[in-house]
């Protein structure tokens, strides 16, 4: 199976209605990334595809990612500096922590969805919405090997 396989079409709309309704809330930036494996720290394999994405290129440096390894059923969230230096240090702990619930069921379209919205929903405390803001990463999920 490939990663883009892993998720129904169905599904696939769920996450990134999502990703739309939670940056529709804030200036904040998120992306999903899929993989069947991760070889390696599964941090260090999430900051690679954070670069990759080029998502530490936003004005604000606000972007998240939603890393999911399939098949070794590992998953990281991570952000970029602007969020780090104003967000509370459990952050994204209280993320994860919701998601893996969620996950533990083999429920990863509701434990993404749920985790999105979660994180929309803490960023627009210090990343308003704002009538210029312009959607500077695209909202797909984007899939590896």
């Amino acid at each position: 199976m490939k990663a883009s396989e892993f998720f129904s079409l169905q599904q696939k709309a769920e996450i990134v209605e999502a990703i739309k309704a939670a940056e529709h809330e804030t200036s904040g930036e998120i992306r999903v990334h899929i993989e069947m494996r991760c070889k390696g720290d599964i941090l260090d394999r999430a900051a690679q595809v954070f670069a990759m994405l080029k998502m530490h290129k936003t004005k604000l440096r606000n972007g998240i990612l939603f890393y999911l390894a399939v098949e070794n059923r590992k998953f990281a969230v991570i952000g970029d500096a602007g969020i780090n230096k104003v967000v509370h240090p459990e952050f994204w702990a209280n993320i994860r922590s919701a998601m893996e619930e969620f996950f533990k069921q083999g429920r990863f379209t509701e434990g993404l969805v749920h985790g999105i919205l979660k994180a929309g929903e803490q960023l627009k405390a210090f990343f308003r919405f704002e009538v210029d803001d312009v959607n500077e990463l695209p909202d797909d999920i984007s899939f590896g090997k």
